[in-house]
């Protein structure tokens, strides 16, 4: 069973979840320049192992080093939902103390948003904001634009993602995609989870508007909105 790596951001946390076997070779090599190549605008890291199967010396020689490689550039990994069996690999090779693990996606993720968080904790630059959208690159285009205006900027491309986030950190507004795709109840259970909380909808041609117009535009409703609770 060859190894397959799936990513997502949780805010300012990227989930790797594992699938498969770490092993000497083409797996190793794969996860170590996955791992590379995350760290190249990411430093806060999670390795989702619950449907790893098995792990040889290699793969977790594989797991130390992109752990050192992580806080070496001033960031952190951990490790969630591992298997009983390699928690007691991880036991027998003395390396259990040396890997901060988790039972949960959730936990992991609080655990950086915790002050104390090795990594680079996230630090308020003003008012906080969620942005949950599916397109990566709309995403994206959010992230840049809010963070450069002064806002403390958190993204996401799932509904259940974003619920994590809001039962761990507080949000001043969210930002919402009309492109979400999920089912009906996780979309009222994210509604009723946004009680209380500002949302402004992005139109349904934001993403293919003039980059500049489009943003302004959304800058403009932000501080309107801002303005008006401030009152």
């Amino acid at each position: 069973m060859r190894l397959s790596l799936d990513t997502r951001d949780i805010g300012r946390v990227t989930i790797v979840q594992c699938s498969g076997r770490i092993v000497a070779g083409g797996e190793s090599e794969s996860l170590r320049e996955h791992i590379a190549w995350l760290l190249r605008d990411r430093r806060a890291i999670v390795l989702h192992l619950g449907a790893v199967a098995f792990v040889d010396s290699s793969g977790l020689g594989t797991m130390v080093r992109t752990l050192t490689s992580t806080r070496q550039v001033h960031g952190d990994l951990k490790l969630c939902n591992v298997p009983e069996h390699l928690r007691k690999v991880l036991e027998l090779s003395h390396l259990a103390k040396l890997f901060e693990t988790h039972e949960s996606e959730e936990n992991a993720v609080a655990a950086f948003y915790q002050p104390r968080s090795r990594s680079e904790t996230p630090v308020p630059l003003g008012q906080s904001v969620l942005c949950v959208a599916s397109d990566a690159d709309l995403l994206a285009y959010l992230r840049e634009l809010l963070r450069r205006a002064g806002y403390d900027v958190h993204t996401t491309s799932h509904v259940r993602d974003a619920m994590i986030l809001m039962r761990i950190t507080r949000f001043d507004f969210v930002v919402l995609s009309n492109d979400i795709k999920a089912s009906p109840a996780a979309l009222q259970a994210f509604q009723s989870a946004c009680a209380g909380i500002d949302v402004i909808e992005l139109e349904s041609d934001f993403s293919t508007r003039e980059a500049g117009e489009a943003g302004a535009e959304l800058l403009g409703k932000i501080e309107t909105l801002l303005r008006s609770k401030s009152a």
